[in-house]
């Protein structure tokens, strides 16, 4: 096993991550631009992770971010509370009246369907989460006293703000002084750094962190994007991506930055309602490969990479040898894109007869 995590009696968590959550508004087989009703989730790179290891799985997860107390993030507590997901090291924010100076992240997001590809638009400028600063969470207390098994956290959350990576570099060095396991999704979104650099400044900050951590996720693009390395004889699409280039190139970040373990979702999009999908992970010198899916029907393909963390973390705290972790995350990944919104709906036996490839006969 490539990694040794602490027994569960030590700790008071299984799982801390550190993420902004928002309000997730979607117009269901509508335009964000066109609809006149929404649904809402609550939804976070980050946070989709501990909530799947809660909801999916059973373990014990806490989420530390911070939301405004007003009645927005009054919602997003709410929605928080049916995903048993422990709210207790939410940092609340007086409410200026306005949101002048802080406010609630909002997401809105579209499904897309056939060649009409899913879409976002983010108004979450300014927000309580992206406020955080090095020094307001007593980490020490977190890991420490308390306890946690392992430690989440990712790149949509440092490119929120200036501030933010200073705080998950923090966070990562205490994980690292009480034990704690850490993983980092790399999740790489162009308009998050669009404003604090770019490319160059995620590259940076990304790199700064990867040599921390314990566990590095991406797909097949956040490698390229948030830490520079390219897959040989890929084109800009990616359509010509094949496991030998994509396993070298995992070789290359592990050996680089002594990450015991490199793991990413593999995702063709042939269109945006039917997928190929699969998985590998690199660790102990070996690649691990889930089956491959073909023509795999979405519904609403967004949260689909943090089902596969949060399955695959799974797996690595239950004991579970890398090739059932790796299965067990891109099973638990398609199942949670056959639902909507960014959090899983998925059971525990669901995963495990997806696992088995069993057919999906009605179930009565």
């Amino acid at each position: 096993m490539p990694l040794k995590t602490k027994s569960k009696d030590q700790c008071r968590w299984d799982l801390v991550a550190l993420g902004e959550v928002m309000l997730r508004f979607d117009p269901r087989d509508r335009r964000i631009a066109t609809t006149r009703s929404f649904d809402v989730y609550e939804g976070g790179g980050e946070y989709n992770v501990a909530r799947g290891l809660k909801r999916c799985f059973g373990l014990d997860t806490a989420i530390v971010t911070a939301f405004v107390d007003n009645a927005v993030g009054r919602l997003l507590q709410d929605l928080i509370y049916q995903g048993g997901v422990d709210q207790s090291l939410i940092r609340w924010v007086e409410f200026d009246g306005i949101g002048r100076g802080v406010r609630n992240g909002l997401n809105f997001t579209e499904r897309g369907f056939g060649v009409r590809a899913a879409a976002g638009c983010s108004d979450r400028g300014h927000s309580a989460a992206s406020q955080l600063r090095a020094g307001q969470i007593d980490w020490d207390e977190i890991f420490g006293k308390c306890g946690a098994r392992w430690f989440h956290t990712g790149g949509i959350f440092c490119g929120l703000s200036a501030t933010a990576p200073a705080v998950a570099v923090e966070a990562v060095q205490a994980a690292k002084r009480h034990g704690v396991i850490v993983s980092y999704d790399l999740n790489y979104r162009p308009s998050l750094w669009k404003g604090l650099g770019g490319k160059p400044q995620a590259q940076a900050v990304n790199r700064r962190l990867a040599p921390l951590v314990d566990i590095l996720i991406g797909n097949e693009e956040d490698f390229s994007a948030a830490l520079g390395f390219d897959v040989d004889g890929a084109d800009a699409n990616l359509t010509r991506l094949d496991v030998d280039s994509f396993r070298r190139m995992m070789e290359r970040v592990a050996a680089e930055f002594s990450v015991p373990v490199v793991a990413a979702t593999l995702r063709q999009a042939i269109t945006a309602s039917r997928n190929d999908w699969s998985a590998i992970c690199f660790a102990d010198g070996t690649l691990y490969q889930a089956a491959q899916r073909k023509d795999l029907e979405i519904y609403d393909r967004v949260g689909g990479g943090d089902a596969f963390a949060s399955g695959m973390i799974y797996g690595f705290l239950t004991g579970q040898p890398p090739q059932w972790c790796v299965d067990c995350g891109a099973a638990h990944g398609a199942l949670a894109m056959t639902t909507p919104g960014d959090t899983t709906m998925a059971t525990l036996p669901e995963v495990l007869q997806v696992m088995q490839g069993k057919a999906a006969r009605i179930a009565r």
